[in-house]
């Protein structure tokens, strides 16, 4: 029995919205448990402000005990850029297994590319770094991302990322 109203109903657009899925934060345990990062190489400490499959923004202590700074300058320790841009992937793929399950939990995640790197002004010992991250779009296992890290709200570091998580 088709009515005009069966009819109507059926192309109605659902208009219902779902509300994101978010998590205040995760910690170093709930993290070791996504990505198979370890000291000396594990660049994220926290996670806070976590909207599934949308954003993130991880957190880094930097301390003078980091290893990098013995030889990244003795007499004036500086966060390697890259190392900045490697918490901002750790970050963006401790999102992805979030996001995806405890299926891809401790699955490896390669860059792909990075584009647009800049970095602002130096990070050294005292400073935590704000690592946020935004999906800017996900197709089967490639995620693209737009990060930007920050202290005390200033930018110092930014790139646009792509990577793979290997299922």
């Amino acid at each position: 029995m088709d009515s005009a109203a069966e009819k109507t109903e059926a192309k109605a657009p659902n208009t219902m919205q779902t509300a994101p899925v978010t998590i205040d934060s995760i910690d170093i345990m709930r993290i070791m448990s996504a990505i198979p990062h370890r000291y000396p190489f594990l660049m994220i400490d926290r996670m806070v402000d976590i909207e599934l499959g949308q954003s993130a923004v991880g957190l880094k202590n930097v301390t003078i005990n980091e290893p990098f700074f013995t030889g990244h300058f003795p007499a004036q320790p500086v966060m390697p850029g890259v190392l900045i841009v490697e918490a901002m992937a750790q970050t963006a793929a401790t999102l992805v297994v979030l996001t995806l399950g405890d299926a891809f939990e401790g699955k490896l995640v390669y860059f792909m590319t990075i584009e647009s790197a800049k970095f602002r002004r130096p990070v050294g010992p005292g400073d935590q770094l704000r690592i946020h991250v935004e999906k800017e779009r996900a197709r089967a296992n490639v995620w693209r991302f737009k990060g930007v890290a920050k202290v005390d709200g200033v930018a110092v570091a930014e790139a646009t990322f792509s990577a793979m998580i290997m299922g």
